[in-house]
């Protein structure tokens, strides 16, 4: 992920984001993007448990 970059653009771009954000709503902005991520996951289960549910029913009436 962070091939192209060096040691010295992730420091700048670390100081960039304090100063745009300040030190104290980073952790908010970390925890924001979590509970995302969090939310996008399961979702992300929940569709491809419904995909398996459809496709098994598809299977059991094609045997009948």
């Amino acid at each position: 992920m962070f091939g192209n970059l060096g040691a010295t653009e992730i420091i700048l771009i670390i100081v960039v984001i304090v100063l745009l954000f300040g030190a104290k709503k980073i952790p908010e902005l970390a925890q924001g993007i979590g509970k995302g991520m969090k939310e996008f996951k399961k979702s992300l289960r929940d569709v491809e448990d419904e995909i398996k549910k459809t496709d098994d029913d598809i299977k059991k009436s094609d045997k009948s």
